[in-house]
Formats: C-alpha cells, sequence, structure tokens
C-alpha cells in the first residue's frame, strides 16, 4: 500500500509555493516514497495527476554563497530538462517530462518500469545484451550529433522495459553544447562501466555499442570518437604513472 511520505521542510514549502504561483493544487502532486540519494539531488517516487512519476529535487547546499548556489541549481536543472525534451524529439525513449521548476530545482518526469541493465546484463543471453547495447550505441550516437553528450553514459543509467524498450535515463550531467571530447567521454564512460561491472563481456558489448554507434554516425564517425577514446585512456594511464613515481 502506498504511504504518504513526510517532506524535507525546505522541499514541503518549495512545492506550496510554486505549484500555488502556477495555479496547480498540491493535492495533484503526492510523493510515495524516496527511491535514492544522490552527491546533489534526491528521488523520490510520486504520483503527479495520477500518474506514476518521479520527482527530482536538488536541494540547496549550504557550503556554497546562496547565489551562487541558487545558480548552479537552476542552470543544472534547465540544462538536465533541455536535454531529456531533445532527446525524445530526436526519438529516444527517455522518461517524458510532467513538469519543471528551475527556481527551485525540481523536475517532475515520467516513471518507468524495468530493469536497470546493469543488472540485466547476467540474467540474459549475450544476444539480448548486445541487442541493448547496440541500441544505446544508437541513442549516444543520434545525442552527439545534435550536440548533446549524456555525461554519466553508464549500464546504470539505462532501463530495460518488459517488452524490450530501452530507456536514457539520469541525465543530470548532461551536456548541450558538446564537442569532441565531451563526446568521447561519454563512450569512454560507457566502456569504463562495461570493464568493471562486467569484464568477461566487455569487448563484445563495446562492439556492439560502436556498431550501433556506427549505424548513425558512420564508421568514419565512430573511428573518430574510438580515437578520442583511446586519447583519454592514454591520458589518463600517464596521470596515473606519475603518480605511481611519487610513491
Amino acid at each position: 500500500m502506498e504511504e504518504g511520505v513526510a517532506l524535507p521542510e525546505p522541499l514541503d514549502k518549495v512545492i506550496r509555493v510554486k505549484l500555488s504561483g502556477v495555479e496547480l493544487p498540491l493535492q495533484l502532486l503526492s510523493l510515495v516514497k524516496i527511491m535514492g540519494r544522490g552527491a546533489e539531488a534526491l528521488l523520490y517516487y510520486a504520483r503527479f495527476l495520477g500518474y506514476p512519476a518521479v520527482l527530482k529535487w536538488r536541494p540547496p547546499k549550504t557550503y556554497r554563497h546562496p547565489r551562487f548556489d541558487s545558480y548552479v541549481r537552476r542552470e543544472r536543472t534547465l540544462t538536465e530538462a533541455r536535454a531529456i525534451y531533445r532527446a525524445r524529439k530526436l526519438g529516444i525513449r527517455a522518461p517524458a517530462l510532467f513538469f519543471v521548476d528551475p527556481d527551485n530545482a525540481i523536475i517532475v518526469m515520467e516513471y518507468v518500469e524495468g530493469m536497470l541493465y546493469r543488472d540485466l546484463i547476467p540474467r540474459t543471453e549475450i544476444d539480448e545484451s548486445c541487442r541493448i547495447a547496440r541500441v544505446i550505441g544508437t541513442y549516444a550516437a543520434m545525442l552527439h550529433q545534435e550536440g548533446i553528450a549524456h555525461g554519466d553514459l553508464t549500464t546504470s543509467n539505462v532501463l530495460v522495459k518488459g517488452d524490450g524498450d530501452v530507456y536514457l535515463i539520469d541525465f543530470g550531467l548532461a551536456v548541450t553544447s558538446a564537442d569532441d571530447e565531451d563526446k568521447g567521454i561519454d563512450v569512454h564512460i560507457f566502456l569504463r562501466s562495461l570493464e568493471s561491472a562486467h569484464y568477461h563481456l566487455y569487448e563484445k558489448l563495446f562492439d556492439c555499442f560502436i556498431k550501433g554507434y556506427a549505424s548513425i554516425v558512420g564508421s568514419s564517425g565512430a573511428e573518430r570518437v574510438i580515437a578520442k577514446v583511446r586519447e583519454i585512456r592514454l591520458r589518463g594511464r600517464y596521470v596515473e604513472e606519475r603518480r605511481a613515481r611519487k610513491r
């Protein structure tokens, strides 16, 4: 049974003020339970106009100057919302936006029921895991063609529904004016997430990802991003070697 959640006092005030400001009664939004706590945001499972939803709130950070903190939280909320909107406009499956309040750093979005790709890989056949990796590759390339980098493209930020549909989630670190470095970092992060959690399958799955990527940008575009990934990995290796020498 769903139970109401006592909101943190600042969030309770924020919702009441903003929703009344746009003539939206508070009872149309109800929080059910907290889903997770990240470095910069809290996630709540909620109901919005009767629909299952996720409310993401970036609470104030007391270690930052209040004016700077408000600016950072507002801009990150806007960037995330814009990235989700543009991704969906491209045909990429991502949670639908229900409500955005940049001044108070709140996003209410569709709740997508599914399993994280990270958890699905060890439970499914390699062919299905490969299919999903290929879809993720096409999504990444579609974003990159539009100058968007996801920012945290890991196997933990991909949801797979029961019918096999693949969703990208958590655009909180997205970049909406991405350059080649941002795109290379996206692909590098995905590769690292495969290496760290699925080492015995990472080469196969990354190859599937690149095939999906190439299907959108062509072989030359895929080779260009792979070259950038190699450059990023070499820089990381150099830094580690320098640290080892200093020990």
